[in-house]
């Protein structure tokens, strides 16, 4: 053996070097969280091609992102030198490029042929739908794009399709997608999905090309087995059918999505797909404590459909994990913000992450950083106020309160599609630029007079409204509701989930003010919003992101907010054995990205998506050895030093008139000019008419 690969091999421990030395055959890697998996998967390359002679041109190894395969393939460089650059190091669609460019021709496809990216698919598929004279409102494209996408990851060509359709919605779909497949070959172009469906049909029809794959590719590696689809599953199966030289390493524990087609089974069911397949377990953890480790594994043991492992380090047994139950999530984020500004004096924010479930509850964390100047980083989604859907309500908002916002209309005068194209809204541009007014105002005709039509009626609305009644009436009236509940995708869930959390924000502006104003409202947000999330510097940020996003990553303190029933397992998984042993992986992972301390955190209740709910407390908080947790000495304890009880904010019922004279903590004397159900409209002598909720305890009759 070389002194290279001995001394490579050196810093590897027993089990490893036993996964490194494991001759031909196939060969699976059970690798737990922080376990070194990349370390081995690089080094059994390197040790293939400088120890055993294998042609380089002979492995392919295949991961999920691409910036995973250029980590690789440079670490494998840096091992075997430049010619590592011959090895089919890459991700599952840029390999399935690769063989349709080889081999376009059976394929029916020409040489010149293209990609379209996923809004192009989109357009494609509205345009499929006007073709047919189909509503694109009552059969959404969105929708129908993502059944296309999950058909062919799951290998369900049209023909098949065809006999799945068991109502309107779904034939529909079959013929589109039927129509979709023929207008791509005939425009010479693939979508995404087809870069892993268009290799196994080419396979399945031209046995002798696969043939060909198998010689050239005597030694396949695939990284994440446990997030494959079954394209990718059928894929790998096919490659490494001849010689079955093939290694995938994976840790069933961390599979956490299904909801984009995964099926963590393919990797549970890996010995049952090659009879003689070698199991090593990587058990060994280098990254987290010994009461992290131990957390993580009291946890997962709950699950029935797993391998059997368990992690365990040479590292400090560590902190005990922190659980703090708080009174509600503005107590919450009071803690974090106490404990983040604590932890400073000793590390980089870099260091420290905070977790949630669901991407709304970033909001209550975010305003408790921004009042405390905390600076902080949004991964995989932007921060509250600046994503789409909230710009897009704050719009609705600004131009009901004022007509003359050109910025707004600009925004959603065409928000949910009302068929005002650009031309049109240039034009309103120049008469308003020519007649020295607004856009609002030189609105005669056509669809855009219907639009503000629509602004004037629910600005007439909204003087009888609650703000959060407001909201609801605005997400009804404008459509927006409507457009992102008929998507049925993921990406349209968050969204809704997001604007229906803004009622959060309203809620509590009503309890602690009292005021129901738009105006002051939106002032407020103003104060808030009104921050640059991207700022292009270095300076150290706490990072905050979606358990599902920081799978792969390690801070050294991480803090999961929202341990409750119904938030944490979801409220959708509890009631499916499935989906809540789903729910304990996600669990799994984001307990194993601590390196030093866990803070878990819950509230007694809670507003979020506009709702008031009580829950329980997370289940796998209680799945914990108590042993490993430190436990507030007070049940129910509050981390604010200034308790807030909502109940008191109000009157049982002022008996407020029209013409009583009021005394109002804020705005001073007054008299009541109307009243609505909740609602009084008081005029005050320096600050005009004002819409308050009624019972608030900052009103008080003269």
């Amino acid at each position: 053996m070389e002194v290279g690969v001995n001394m490579m091999l050196d810093y590897l421990n027993d089990k490893q070097k036993e996964a490194v030395l494991q001759k031909d055959g196939p060969l699976l890697i059970l690798a737990g969280a922080g376990s070194g998996k990349t370390s081995v998967l690089t080094a059994k390359v390197a040790y293939l091609i400088k120890e055993r002679g294998i042609n380089p041109k002979n492995i392919v190894a295949i991961t999920f992102t691409n910036k995973a395969a250029k980590e690789m393939k440079q670490r494998i460089i840096n091992e075997v030198g430049s010619i590592g650059y011959d090895i089919q190091i890459s991700t599952f669609h840029s390999f399935g490029l690769r063989i349709i460019k080889e081999n376009y021709e059976k394929l029916g496809y020409q040489k010149n042929f293209t990609i379209i990216d996923s809004d192009d698919s989109l357009t494609l598929i509205k345009k499929i739908l006007k073709d047919m004279s189909i509503d694109a409102t009552r059969y959404n494209p969105k929708f129908i794009k993502s059944q296309i996408s999950s058909a062919k990851n799951e290998m369900v060509t049209p023909e098949k399709y065809s006999k799945l359709v068991n109502d309107d919605i779904s034939d529909i779909t079959y013929k589109v997608y039927k129509k979709y497949q023929d207008t791509l070959l005939r425009n010479n172009s693939l979508d995404f999905d087809d870069l892993l469906v268009m290799p196994i049909e080419l396979f399945v029809k031209h046995p002798g090309v696969l043939q060909q794959y198998q010689e050239i590719f005597k030694y396949v590696f695939i990284d994440e087995y446990q997030d494959t689809n079954e394209a990718q599953y059928i894929l790998s199966k096919m490659i490494s059918a001849k010689y079955k030289n093939i290694c995938v390493v994976g840790d069933d524990s961390q599979s956490i999505y299904s909801w984009r087609g995964a099926n963590f089974k393919n990797i549970l069911n890996f010995e049952k797909d090659y009879k003689d397949a070698k199991v090593i377990l990587l058990e060994q953890n280098y990254r987290c404590t010994k009461t992290i480790l131990d957390a993580a594994n009291s946890v997962i043991k709950n699950n029935v459909q797993k391998k059997d492992k368990k992690l365990w380090t040479n590292n400090e047994k560590g902190e005990k994990i922190k659980y703090v139950r708080a009174l509600d999530e503005k107590d919450e984020a009071s803690f974090v913000v106490k404990e983040v500004q604590r932890l400073k004096e000793e590390t980089s924010l870099d260091e420290i992450a905070v977790l949630y479930r669901t991407n709304a509850q970033s909001r209550a964390i975010e305003e408790g950083f921004l009042n405390s100047n905390i600076p902080y980083k949004i991964v995989g989604a932007y921060a509250f106020y600046s994503r789409k859907e909230i710009k897009d309500l704050l719009a609705y908002l600004k131009l009901i309160y004022n007509q003359k916002d050109d910025v707004s209309l600009i925004r959603i005068i065409n928000y949910p599609k009302r068929k005002i194209g650009a031309k049109t809204i240039d034009n309103l541009s120049m008469d308003a630029v020519l007649n020295g007014t607004s856009m609002f105002d030189v609105i005669k005709s056509g669809k855009e007079l219907e639009f503000k039509n629509l602004i004037l009626k629910m600005k007439e609305k909204s003087d009888t409204l609650s703000l959060t009644e407001t909201i609801d009436m605005v997400l009804d009236e404008s459509g927006i509701r409507k457009e992102l509940e008929s998507e049925h995708t993921l990406e349209a869930d968050i969204r809704l989930e997001n604007l229906n959390e803004f009622k959060s924000i309203t809620k509590t502006f009503e309890e602690e003010s009292g005021i129901a104003s738009l105006e002051d409202f939106l002032n407020e947000v103003s104060l808030v919003s009104d921050v640059n999330d991207e700022k292009n510097d270095d300076l150290p940020k706490v990072t905050l992101m979606t358990i599902h996003s920081v799978k792969g990553l390690e801070f050294k303190y991480v803090f999961i907010v929202g341990m409750e029933e119904n938030i944490f397992p979801h409220i959708n998984s509890v009631e499916e054995k499935d989906g809540l042993e789903e729910e304990r992986r996600l669990c799994y992972v984001a307990l194993t990205r601590a390196k030093k301390k866990i803070y878990l955190i819950n509230a007694l209740r809670r507003t979020l998506f506009g709702r008031t709910s009580v829950n329980m407390p997370s289940r796998f908080i209680t799945e914990i050895d108590k042993e490993l947790i430190e436990m507030n000495e007070k049940k129910n304890i509050s981390v604010n030093e200034i308790k807030i009880d909502k109940s008191k904010m109000f009157n049982d019922d002022n008996n407020l008139k029209v013409g009583d004279n009021v005394i109002h903590d804020k705005y001073g004397p007054g008299v009541v000019v109307m009243i609505d159900e909740s609602i009084v409209a008081i005029a005050f002598k320096s600050q005009g008419i004002k819409k308050l909720m009624k019972n608030h305890k900052s009103i008080k009759k003269v």
